[in-house]
């Protein structure tokens, strides 16, 4: 563990290992005309394509864990861009579906060598993408994330 990290919190430390993420992310894809959520989008519309979804910005949304705003405002701007393409859901005309264009798909597998670099990069001190202790962290981080974090402060507490 660096100096800088001894004594913190594993809170502290998800929270810089995160930026850290993000920035090394964003970085990476500026190249392809990309920002770090604009990815994050890309990547999980390009998997779910290819198991033959068509996904509404919702669904993106809550894959993401984006809130749907945003997600509706990266999606234009992907669009905008000719990455995307967004269309009306015939089966709710409220809800809009998001498909990857075909220059869209191409950016997006280069991203994703791009990034899959990076990620080999920074499990490397585990032993790896494959390793077991590779393999235990990610399911640690799905524990974590599985986990509800319900915020509820002082005022409410003494409400209560």
């Amino acid at each position: 563990m660096s100096t800088a990290s001894e004594g913190a919190t594993p809170g502290f430390l998800v929270w810089r290992l995160s930026m850290k993420w993000r920035v090394a992310v964003d970085r990476a894809v500026a190249p392809l005309g990309l920002t770090h959520a604009q990815y994050s989008l890309v990547a999980s519309l390009y998997g779910m394509q290819r198991s033959g979804l068509r996904p509404s910005q919702r669904y993106l949304a809550d894959h993401t864990g984006l809130e749907a705003l945003y997600v509706s405002k990266l999606a234009r701007a992907l669009e905008s861009a000719g990455l995307v393409e967004r269309t009306r859901d015939p089966r709710d005309p409220r809800a809009v579906q998001l498909a990857l264009t075909e220059e869209g798909r191409d950016v997006t597998r280069r991203a994703i060598k791009v990034v899959h670099g990076l990620l080999q990069q920074l499990l490397a001190p585990l032993g790896g993408l494959d390793s077991a202790r590779t393999k235990e962290f990610t399911r640690d981080l799905a524990t974590l994330l599985d986990t509800p974090l319900d915020h509820v402060s002082e005022h409410e507490k003494e409400q209560s």
